[in-house]
């Protein structure tokens, strides 16, 4: 084991998405030293797999890569991908927090050539694609990745497939002995910036998630429409690529239901609207369905949620979906009651998207200290011990909350480490 001393009021962020890296740089532009650790093998989280960011449609590429610069300038930034927090212990202005890194089996003479990839006859399940697609078991994590550096899954490497991989790298890079290290560093703070992920589809057996590929998560629709993405951009159904003619987008989907999240994800309702839009560019003509309990877009998305609403080709219910029944010839139908008319409908697509929430991380990954957290998994801060919580650690929030909120979780952490 190995340790690493920051300067006195050294922090901590766990977590290296939009969130995770928003509080580093906070924290390091004003001098203090910050180790920033991501448990994946790259910097973005759920913010790199978007297509675009409501309201402006802009692509998250831009602001992430002004991020990623940011990072590489500043000396005070030390980073450390697939490395997960194992246990903290001491106290306020004096943690020593013990950290572990999982091998890449890919060292730090790689040059992101992709010859590895090329060579490697083995395949996985592309992760960063929601499983949509293929990768090679070497493979760079996506196109923005940061650090721009492969990876390899070594348990889906064949014997030859380990042959391959290394026999093509001329640099040297690939080290298929890598081990698991073990390293502690010395904070005064700690902010987590831990994320979140989609509920789990499965879980809602009256939607059917996974029985047809006509339904999907609004995640996998985000990663359709992005260009970089398993269909090039293009939204069609998977398994058959079957152009749109028409889809229901059904809302809170695991979200405020006592039986899965109680909560509001907050940002399902502008998400549907703006994948809307994703269908809309793509097909003029296609019939849009929304079915929801309530629209919620409060304050400055209410013009947004206005324009989606105006046009001809979508129809709103208002009212809970019940079932999906999955039709022979690949689509499905959407059962409801409406609750204005008390009519129950059934309405027949091409495919159905369903509004998966979000889940904090660490309610299903666990903590490695005494952290305080709500029933919902969310963590809440406690400034005297200086443990902080930020983007959607804290709470269900959209980019814009997430960083004003890692700004003042920055603000705190530097305030602590100065006492």
């Amino acid at each position: 084991m190995t340790g690493e001393q920051g300067t006195s009021g050294a922090v901590l962020v766990v977590g290296g998405g939009i969130s995770g890296l928003t509080a580093a740089l906070e924290t390091a532009e004003v001098g203090n030293d910050v180790f920033i650790v991501e448990k994946s093998a790259s910097f973005g989280g759920r913010v790199a797999q978007l297509n675009q960011y409501f309201p402006k449609l802009c692509p998250p590429s831009c602001g992430l890569e002004i991020n990623f610069r940011r990072v590489r300038d500043n000396r005070k930034i030390r980073t450390y991908t697939m490395t997960t927090v194992k246990s903290v212990s001491g106290t306020p202005g004096n943690y020593e927090v013990t950290l572990e890194t999982s091998p890449r089996y890919v060292n730090s003479n790689c040059t992101a050539c992709g010859d590895c990839a090329v060579a490697c006859p083995d395949e996985i399940d592309n992760e960063f694609n929601l499983g949509m697609n293929k990768s090679k078991a070497a493979y760079l994590p996506h196109e923005m990745a940061f650090p721009r550096r492969y990876v390899i899954k070594k348990e889906s490497l064949t014997a030859a497939g380990a042959e391959a991989v290394k026999g093509a790298c001329k640099y040297n890079a690939v080290d298929l002995d890598m081990k698991t290290e073990t390293f502690t560093v010395n904070v005064a703070s700690i902010i987590w910036a831990t994320g979140w992920v989609p509920y789990e589809a499965t879980k809602m057996e009256n939607l059917k998630f996974g029985q047809s590929k006509a339904i999907v998560t609004n995640m996998m629709i985000e990663r359709m429409a992005a260009p970089n993405g398993p269909t090039g951009g293009k939204i069609v159904r998977p398994g058959d690529e079957k152009p749109i003619e028409s889809i229901a987008f059904v809302q809170c989907a695991g979200s405020r239901d006592e039986n899965h999240l109680e909560f509001c994800s907050h940002v399902c309702c502008m998400a549907t609207f703006k994948q809307m839009t994703y269908v809309r560019e793509q097909y003029p003509d296609a019939k849009i369905y929304v079915f929801y309990i309530d629209l919620r877009t409060p304050g400055k998305y209410e013009k947004f949620r206005e324009v989606r609403m105006a046009d001809k080709n979508a129809t709103f219910i208002k009212g809970k979906v019940a079932d999906i029944i999955l039709e022979a010839d690949g689509g499905v139908s959407v059962i409801a009651e409406n609750a204005i008319t008390a009519e129950k409908i059934t309405q027949k697509v091409d495919m159905a998207v369903l509004a998966t929430g979000m889940q904090p991380s660490l309610a299903l990954q666990g903590v490695p200290t005494d952290l305080l957290m709500d029933t919902n998994g969310f963590v809440i801060s406690e400034f005297d011990k200086a443990m902080i919580a930020a983007g959607c650690a804290k709470k269900a929030a959209d980019v814009v909350t997430c960083t004003q909120s890692s700004t003042a979780a920055a603000l705190k952490a530097i305030q602590v480490s100065r006492r």
